[in-house]
């Protein structure tokens, strides 16, 4: 968990994502489209992947991909990002 915990302060917005995830690959877009800077970390490609899914569910996201950190923050998914405000 201290790897997730360090790894989504990295930068003010923060995208855990697999690189074959279209919802993660949704979201990465919208973030540029709006011209925000974002770190990207595709956790299939870590040595560690496993560990980093449990982590993640474990921080409170529902499935371990798109993870969504703002100033360090859990965000949310695909459904938390993309859903308008009300």
């Amino acid at each position: 968990m201290d790897k997730v915990l360090r790894m989504s302060s990295e930068k003010g917005v923060v995208i855990f994502s697999k690189s074959s995830c279209c919802l993660s690959y949704a979201v990465q877009v919208l973030f540029q489209d709006l011209g925000v800077s974002q770190k990207i970390h595709e956790i299939d490609k870590d040595p560690e992947c496993r560990e980093m899914e449990k982590a993640l569910m474990r921080l409170g996201c529902s499935k371990p991909v798109p993870a969504v950190f703002i100033g360090g923050k859990l965000v949310g998914s695909t459904n938390e990002v993309m859903s308008p405000c009300t």
